[in-house]
């Protein structure tokens, strides 16, 4: 309830600028996305695993299928 009370009060002192408005909007947004989807990366997150990847890749250690059986056997026992 003190929350809310705060939260409005701070959006009451800058709701008469357009550009903390939205501002505001853009971040809780972004907060309320985080909370709907935990498993979600940041863009810095995702292009490191990539690289990560193509290290391990360039390093030989990658898996390889003979057919899709042989993928769908490995798949299922993990």
């Amino acid at each position: 309830m003190q929350i809310n009370a705060e939260i409005y009060r701070s959006l009451g002192a800058i709701a008469e600028d357009e550009g903390l408005m939205k501002r505001a909007a853009k971040y809780l947004k972004k907060l309320a996305t985080q909370k709907e989807d935990d498993t979600l990366m940041t863009k810095e997150e995702f292009f490191a695993r990539i690289d990560e990847s193509l290290q391990q890749a360039k390093e030989g250690k990658v898996k390889t299928f003979t057919d899709i059986e042989e993928m769908n056997a490995w798949l299922d026992s993990l």
